[in-house]
C-alpha cells in the first residue's frame, strides 16, 4: 500500500510539472507564502482578531491581593519592597509581540478585497487591542516607545530608539480609541462575543480616567482633557439606553447573584461577558477562592459604610468583635457586604437536602473574612476548571463609577450626577442615597497626602465596596498617588477571634486586640514611591543605550 502511494505522488508530481510555465517560477518565496494567501476575504480579517480576543481583562478577585483590600497567604515581594530588578525583558513585561501582532494587521489588512466599512470594523477591533495593551504598558512603566508599525531585525533604529513621552503614547491611544468607537458596529449590529462601540467606549473612559486622575495626582499636566475624555465616553454608554443596573427587588442577594450566573449574555449590566460554556470553555474560580485563601483586610471591612449612608467613626455602637457573632460587625451596615464576605448565614454548599455553612479556619481564609463573591453554593461549580459561570470583561456599573468621579474631579459633580451613577448602585442594595453635601466628615477617611474633598472621599469609597475583588484597587492607588496606603497595619490583619475559635488559626498570630494576623513577626509592608512605576529589564538597558531606568531602581 505504501508502495501504490509513492507512485501515485510521483505521477501527479510529474504531471504538475509537465504543465507548468514560466509563471511557475515567479511564485512567491516560502517564507511569505502566509501573507500571499491569507490578506483577501472578510473571513482572513476576522479570523487575524480572533487571536487578540485572548486579551481581554476580566474580572479577577485575586487582582486585589495587590492592595489594602485583600490579604493573600503569600507575600506579595513588590508590596513589601522586595521585588529584584529583572534581567529580562519577558520577566519585567517588556515585551512587545501582541502589539506587534497590531501593526502587522494594520500593514497587510488592505489587501483584502472587502468593503471598506468591513475593513473599517477590523482596524476599529485591531485598535482597540492596541490602545489596551499601550494602556497597560504605561501603566507598568510610564515612558514607552510608540511602534506604529510591525519591527523586523533590520529596523535598528527603531528597535534602539529611547523611550517615547507619555504624552505622545497616550495621545495616540486616545486616537486608536476614537477610531475604534466611531468604526466599530453598534452591539445589535456585532456578532455575539465581538467587541462593539459601547464596549470601546467602556475601555476609553477606564484609561481616561486612569490617565487623567494619574497626572493630576503625580504633577504630570494636562489631566484635564483626559478626565473630560473619561466623562464624554461614559455619558455615551450611559446614553446609548442599552444597559442598566441588575436588580431583582431582592436588595440582600442581588448583588451576590450578579456574579454567579451562568449566562451573562443578555444581563442589562454586561458590556461585554467572558463567557464559560460546559465542555467548550470552563473556569475554576469558586473552587480556587476555597483553595488559594485569600480574604478580605480589616481595614476594607472598616472602610464600608452603615446602610444608612454614614461611616463607622459616626456609629458608637459599632463593633468588630466577630468570632462566632459575625453579625455582629455587619449588622445593618453596606448590603454589599454580606454578599461578598462569609457569615455564619452563608450556605457554602447546598446539595439539596443538606446546607453547608462556613467554618472559621485558616485553611479556607487567610483573614476569617472569606471572599464569596464569584463563589457559587452549586457544588457542581466548585469542579476542578469546569465552572460555567460566566464572568465580566466590563461592568456597567463601572462605567457609572466612572462618570461620578471624572466629573467630580472636574468640580461638576452634582445631586443629578449622582442620582443617575451612585445612587442608582446603591438602589440595587436599598441602601442610603449619597448627597452632593455629604453632611459628614469622617476621621477615617484615608491620608491622601493632599486634600480631597468630602465628595470625592466617598466617591471613592463607593468604587472601592462596589467595585471589591474585581482587580482594580492597585491601579487606583497608583494612579490616586495612594500606594503608601498599604502600610496601614490593618490592611494585612483580618477578624477579631474569641480565645476559643483561635485554635483554627494554628500557626497564626494575632494583634494584641485578638485579629487574626496573617503574616507572623513585626512583617508590615514597605510601599516607596519608586514603586508607582515598574523598573525596566537591566538587560534591555544593556542592549539599547538610549533606555534608562526608571526613577529609584
Amino acid at each position: 500500500m505504501k508502495n501504490i502511494k509513492s507512485k501515485l505522488a510521483i505521477a501527479l508530481l510529474s504531471l504538475a510539472l509537465c504543465g507548468c510555465n514560466d509563471s511557475f517560477m515567479d511564485r512567491k518565496p516560502l517564507d511569505t507564502l502566509t501573507d500571499y494567501y491569507f490578506w483577501h476575504t472578510e473571513n482572513d480579517l476576522k479570523s487575524y482578531c480572533n487571536n487578540l480576543y485572548t486579551l481581554l481583562p476580566q474580572s479577577d478577585p485575586f487582582g486585589d491581593n495587590w492592595s489594602d483590600n485583600q490579604v493573600p497567604t503569600v507575600k506579595i515581594d513588590y508590596l513589601f519592597d522586595l521585588y529584584t530588578v529583572p534581567n529580562s525583558a519577558g520577566d519585567a513585561g517588556w515585551n512587545w509581540g501582541d502589539i506587534r501582532s497590531c501593526n502587522y494587521f494594520l500593514q497587510r489588512y488592505n489587501q483584502a478585497n472587502v468593503s471598506r466599512q468591513i475593513k473599517n470594523k477590523y482596524v476599529g477591533e485591531v485598535k482597540f487591542f492596541r490602545a489596551l495593551l499601550y494602556s497597560n504598558k504605561v501603566i507598568r512603566f510610564g515612558d514607552v516607545p510608540w511602534y506604529g508599525k510591525d519591527l523586523n531585525t533590520s529596523d535598528l533604529a527603531e528597535l534602539n530608539k529611547a523611550r517615547d513621552s507619555r504624552k505622545l503614547v497616550m495621545d495616540s491611544v486616545l486616537n486608536d480609541l476614537d477610531y475604534a468607537i466611531a468604526n466599530l458596529p453598534l452591539p445589535e449590529d456585532a456578532e455575539t462575543g465581538r467587541i462593539n462601540k459601547y464596549v470601546a467606549a467602556a475601555l476609553k473612559a477606564r484609561i481616561c480616567l486612569f490617565e487623567g486622575t494619574y497626572r493630576k495626582y503625580h504633577n504630570l499636566g494636562d489631566e484635564i482633557k483626559f478626565l473630560n475624555e473619561a466623562a464624554s465616553a461614559a455619558e455615551l454608554v450611559m446614553n446609548s439606553g442599552k444597559y442598566s443596573i441588575y436588580k431583582t427587588g431582592n436588595p440582600n442577594s442581588d448583588y451576590y447573584n450578579l456574579f454567579v450566573q451562568d449566562e451573562l449574555q443578555g444581563n442589562p449590566e454586561a458590556i461585554l461577558p467572558m463567557r464559560y460554556i460546559k465542555d467548550l470553555k470552563t473556569q475554576n474560580l469558586t473552587r480556587q477562592l476555597d483553595e488559594f485563601g485569600s480574604g478580605f483586610s480589616k481595614d476594607f471591612v472598616e472602610s464600608a459604610l452603615f446602610s444608612d449612608g454614614k461611616p463607622i467613626s459616626l456609629h458608637p455602637e459599632y463593633t468588630d468583635i466577630s468570632a462566632n457573632k459575625w453579625d455582629i460587625e455587619f449588622s445593618n451596615r453596606d448590603p454589599r457586604l454580606k454578599q461578598m464576605i462569609a457569615t455564619q448565614r452563608y450556605v457554602l454548599f447546598n446539595d439539596g437536602d443538606t446546607i453547608t455553612r462556613p467554618r472559621i479556619s485558616s485553611n479556607s481564609c487567610s483573614t476569617g473574612y472569606r471572599i464569596i463573591k464569584f463563589a457559587s453554593s452549586d457544588r457542581t461549580q466548585w469542579n476542578f476548571a469546569l465552572s460555567t459561570l460566566d464572568v465580566f470583561i466590563f461592568r456597567y456599573a463601572e462605567t457609572l463609577l466612572i462618570e461620578a468621579e471624572a466629573k467630580a474631579e472636574l468640580g461638576a459633580c452634582d445631586q443629578t450626577v449622582l442620582d443617575k451613577t451612585i445612587n442608582v448602585l446603591r438602589n440595587r442594595v436599598n441602601m442610603a442615597h449619597l448627597d452632593a453635601n455629604v453632611g459628614f466628615i469622617d476621621v477615617n477617611w484615608p491620608g491622601w497626602g493632599y486634600s480631597v474633598s468630602p465628595l470625592l472621599n466617598e466617591i471613592r469609597r463607593e468604587r472601592r465596596i462596589e467595585l471589591a475583588a474585581e482587580g482594580f484597587r492597585f491601579n487606583d492607588l497608583l494612579r490616586w498617588k495612594a500606594g503608601s496606603l498599604i502600610n496601614n497595619p490593618k490592611t494585612i490583619v483580618g477578624l477579631k477571634l474569641d480565645p476559643s475559635l483561635q485554635a483554627n488559626y494554628s500557626g497564626t498570630e494575632f494583634t494584641s486586640d485578638n485579629n487574626v494576623k496573617v503574616y507572623p513577626g513585626n512583617v508590615t509592608r514597605a510601599w516607596k514611591d519608586r514603586m508607582y512605576l515598574y523598573p525596566l529589564p537591566t538587560g534591555e538597558i544593556s542592549l539599547n543605550s538610549n533606555l534608562t531606568q526608571n526613577p529609584g531602581w
